[in-house]
């Protein structure tokens, strides 16, 4: 896929941060329409006011709570009978909380909502779209942001961590899916970064040759490999050196590396989006 000129993009996530770029990537690219889900009506309302002034793409919004599954079909059906079949499926959407140790969690909630929206989300929202993409015969592509903690445990963020364990498994596997039925022209991008200067990990502290990302560099390599079906885009070049320690090293010998390099107490002054 050369751009998204003439496609049907869809965002979750979409009324700031990562979301909000990857939105304003596909209107200047001149997506035909660009489709902005979100839990946050009013920003997403100022976003989509944004967006429509540059000119070029239909804006359309959404108000969805992603950690709904009902309200994911309601919104899934109002979209394919307004706009039609989505070609460029994005899931961004996703949250983090606390930064104690597991059996500290007061609110067990927040463990089902984390799953909810960082797990679950992905695997019913696509549901609402795939089935169209590969029924179609043009090039189409999902882009899953999932996280650097899909690929080494990390402390006082263990739900977090399995919640985007799981995202990654899942979305590997539907890649592995659409190639092995012969539905090459429906691809999936997975992408791995580490903390990102959007807000939502603020606190979090970047470790050995690992700076906090920035986010215009995390879209724009995000942006460009999901065109070109790159399966799987980890970064930044620590990350993948890390995930294969992990892979090579005995578990102590491991452990002793990512506490000795930072990774293990990247977490402790985490505060989060206030």
């Amino acid at each position: 896929m050369k751009d998204v000129a003439g496609k049907k993009v869809l965002i979750t996530g979409a009324a700031m941060g990562l979301g909000k770029s990857f939105a304003e990537r596909a209107v200047r690219e001149r997506a035909a329409d660009v489709v902005l889900w979100d839990i946050n009506a009013e920003a997403l309302k100022q976003t989509a006011t944004e967006l429509a002034a540059l000119g070029g793409s239909r804006i359309h919004h959404y108000v969805v709570d992603v950690s709904d599954r009902d309200a994911i079909a309601e919104s899934g059906a109002a979209v394919r009978n307004e706009v039609g079949d989505i070609d460029v499926l994005i899931n961004n959407a996703g949250i983090v909380r606390g930064n104690g140790y597991f059996w500290e969690t007061e609110n067990r909630g927040d463990i089902e909502k984390t799953v909810a929206i960082n797990s679950l989300a992905p695997m019913y929202i696509t549901l609402e779209f795939l089935p169209a993409m590969v029924n179609g015969t043009g090039d189409a592509r999902v882009l899953n942001i999932a996280s650097s903690a899909a690929l080494v445990a990390n402390p006082r963020m263990s739900v977090y961590a399995g919640s985007k364990w799981a995202a990654l498994g899942w979305s590997d596997s539907v890649r592995l899916e659409l190639e092995q039925s012969g539905n090459t022209h429906v691809k999936v991008t997975t992408v791995c970064p580490t903390y990102i200067n959007t807000g939502m990990f603020d606190g979090a502290k970047g470790f050995l040759f690992t700076p906090i990302l920035e986010q215009d560099a995390v879209v724009n390599t995000s942006w460009e490999e999901m065109k070109k079906g790159s399966p799987l885009v980890v970064l930044p070049w620590t990350s993948r050196l890390n995930r294969a320690i992990s892979g090579l090293l005995p578990l102590k010998v491991r452990d002793f590396y990512l506490n000795s390099v930072g990774v293990y107490h990247s977490m402790d002054e985490f505060t989060g989006r206030k």
